[in-house]
C-alpha cells in the first residue's frame, strides 16, 4: 500500500514536472516572438488640419448673402496609430490608411526613441491600408507570413501603441477567433476579408502588428468591435490578413494605385428564404440581382437571379468573399464561373476587366506638403463629372489645396488639371511626383495648368 502511494506521488509530480516545462517552452516562445519583432513595429503621429468651413457662407447651392463672409476655420488635431517595418532597406513601414488620411505631417517614433519624419508612398482606402518610408539606419524588418494558414483558435499576439505614446510596444495574446469576416467596417465601399482575433487592441493599435508564433506577420491591426458608445477594447478585434497586405502593397509600389478586376453584378447573400424560394440546397454563393450592361458579366451573358457558388474552383460563401475574389484576379483573364440558374448548374466563361477607379497619389509627406500643399489624382470619369472637366483630359487634376502654400498663391485652384512639370508631359500622378522630385534641385517649380479651355502657366518657389 505504501509503495503504491510512493508510487503515485512519484507519477504525479512527475507530470507537475512535465506541465510546468510545457509552460515554460509556451511562455518562452511568446517572449521570443515579442522580443523579435518589437524593433519593427513603430509608433506613429499624424499632424491634421481640420477645416471647418464658415456656416453663413452658403445655404445649400444659394449663396447666403444677409452675412457678411466669414474665414474658413482650421485647427490642428493629432492622429496616434501603429505602424510595421516590412522593407529594412527601402524604409518601407504599412499602417492603415486612416491613421495618416489628410495628414499635414507624419512622425515615426522608433524602439530606441528616435523620431524620423515619415513620408507617404501610396494609399489604398478600399483595403485601410498605407505605406509610409523612412529614411534610417539600424532598423529592423518583420517577415510577411501566409494568412491563408491561419485556423480558428491558433494562439496570435498583437502588439502596437494603444491609447499613448508613452504605451508603445505594448504586447497582447490571444487566439484567432474567426477568418474571413465581414461587413465590419461602415459603407460598402470596402474590401474585407478580416481576422477576427480577442487579442486586446484598442485605439493607437490601429497598423500595428498581428503575429504568428513563427514571428511572422499575418495581419494589420485595424478595428475593434464595442458595445456601445466607449471606444476601449470588449474581445473583439480585426485585422487585415497579410495576403491581402501583399497585393495592395505591391500595387501601390509598382503602380501608385491597386489594380483591381470587376465583374459587373450587384449580388445578395442567399438568405433562407431567398434559397427556399429558389429551391436551393444550401446558403453559400452570391445571388445576382442585377447585370451591369455591357460589362464583363453582360458580356458573358450572366442574368439576374443566377446564384454564383463558385469561382476559379473555390466555393463561395456570400457576397463579400465574391468581391475580394474577382478583385484579385488579373484584369484579362479568363475565369471559370459556377452558377446554379433555375435550378440548373452551368460553368461560364467570363473575361474580367480592370475596376475604373480614382488612382489616388496623395502628395503628402512632409516635405513636399510644406513646400507644394497639393493633392492631385489621376482623372476618372467620376472626378470629370464631379469637376466639370473633360474626362479626356491629359494629366493630373488637383483635388485639394492649401490656402497657405505658395501653389495657392500662385493662383493654382482645385479642379485644374496640371499638365506639364516644366517642359515634361504630366500623364498620372507618379509621373508627376518623379518629376517634381527631379524639379527640386533647381529649387523653382513651373506648372502648365489647363482651366476650363485655357491653359496658362504658374511659377513659384520651392523649398
Amino acid at each position: 500500500m505504501q509503495r503504491r502511494f510512493i508510487i503515485s506521488v512519484i507519477l504525479f509530480v512527475g507530470i507537475l514536472s512535465a506541465q510546468n516545462s510545457i509552460i515554460k517552452q509556451f511562455s518562452s516562445a511568446f517572449a521570443d516572438v515579442a522580443e523579435k519583432a518589437n524593433p519593427a513595429v513603430v509608433t506613429i503621429t499624424a499632424e491634421k488640419v481640420v477645416k471647418v468651413e464658415d456656416q453663413f457662407q452658403q445655404f445649400g447651392d444659394i449663396p447666403f448673402f444677409f452675412h457678411p463672409q466669414l474665414p474658413d476655420q482650421e485647427y490642428s488635431s493629432q492622429a496616434l496609430g501603429s505602424g510595421v517595418i516590412v522593407d529594412a532597406n527601402k524604409g518601407y513601414v504599412l499602417t492603415n490608411n486612416h491613421v495618416v488620411e489628410n495628414a499635414e505631417e507624419i512622425q515615426i517614433q522608433l524602439i530606441d526613441k528616435r523620431i524620423i519624419p515619415a513620408k507617404i508612398l501610396g494609399t489604398d482606402p478600399k483595403s485601410d491600408l498605407a505605406i509610409l518610408q523612412i529614411a534610417a539606419n539600424n532598423i529592423k524588418q518583420i517577415p510577411l507570413g501566409d494568412s491563408d494558414k491561419l485556423r480558428v483558435g491558433e494562439w496570435v499576439l498583437a502588439v502596437g501603441s494603444p491609447f499613448s505614446a508613452n504605451l508603445s510596444h505594448t504586447v497582447t495574446a490571444g487566439i484567432v477567433s474567426a477568418l474571413g469576416r465581414s461587413y465590419v467596417m461602415p459603407g460598402n465601399d470596402h474590401y474585407e476579408n478580416f481576422i477576427q482575433t480577442d487579442a486586446a487592441i484598442n485605439p493607437g493599435n490601429s497598423g500595428g502588428a498581428l503575429l504568428n508564433l513563427d514571428g511572422e506577420l499575418v495581419g494589420i491591426n485595424t478595428a475593434i468591435a464595442t458595445g456601445g458608445m466607449e471606444r476601449s477594447n470588449r474581445g473583439v478585434g480585426f485585422a487585415i490578413p497579410s495576403n491581402m497586405i501583399k497585393k495592395v502593397m505591391g500595387d501601390l509600389i509598382e503602380k501608385g494605385y491597386v489594380v483591381r478586376s470587376w465583374l459587373g453584378v450587384y449580388i445578395q447573400p442567399v438568405e433562407d428564404k431567398v434559397a427556399r424560394a429558389l429551391d436551393l440546397s444550401n446558403r453559400d454563393g452570391a445571388l445576382v440581382s442585377d447585370v451591369v450592361e455591357d460589362s464583363p458579366a453582360d458580356k458573358a451573358g450572366l442574368k439576374t437571379g443566377d446564384v454564383i457558388i463558385e469561382f476559379n474552383g473555390e466555393k463561395i460563401t456570400d457576397p463579400s468573399h465574391l468581391k475580394n475574389i474577382v478583385s484579385s484576379t488579373a484584369p484579362g483573364n479568363i475565369s471559370k464561373v459556377v452558377i446554379i440558374r433555375e435550378g440548373d448548374w452551368k460553368t461560364v466563361n467570363i473575361k474580367l476587366e480592370e475596376l475604373e477607379q480614382e488612382k489616388t497619389t496623395i502628395i503628402a509627406n512632409n516635405s513636399e506638403r510644406m513646400s507644394l500643399g497639393i493633392e492631385v489624382r489621376d482623372i476618372s470619369n467620376s472626378l470629370a463629372e464631379r469637376y466639370a472637366i473633360d474626362p479626356n483630359s491629359i494629366g493630373v487634376l488637383v483635388t485639394d489645396i492649401d490656402k497657405k502654400s505658395k501653389a495657392f498663391e500662385s493662383g493654382i485652384r482645385v479642379g485644374d488639371v496640371i499638365t506639364r512639370v516644366g517642359t515634361k508631359k504630366v500623364t498620372s500622378s507618379k509621373d508627376f511626383i518623379n518629376l517634381i522630385e527631379e524639379s527640386k534641385q533647381q529649387n523653382s517649380l513651373l506648372l502648365l495648368v489647363k482651366r476650363g479651355d485655357r491653359s496658362s502657366y504658374f511659377a513659384f518657389e520651392i523649398d
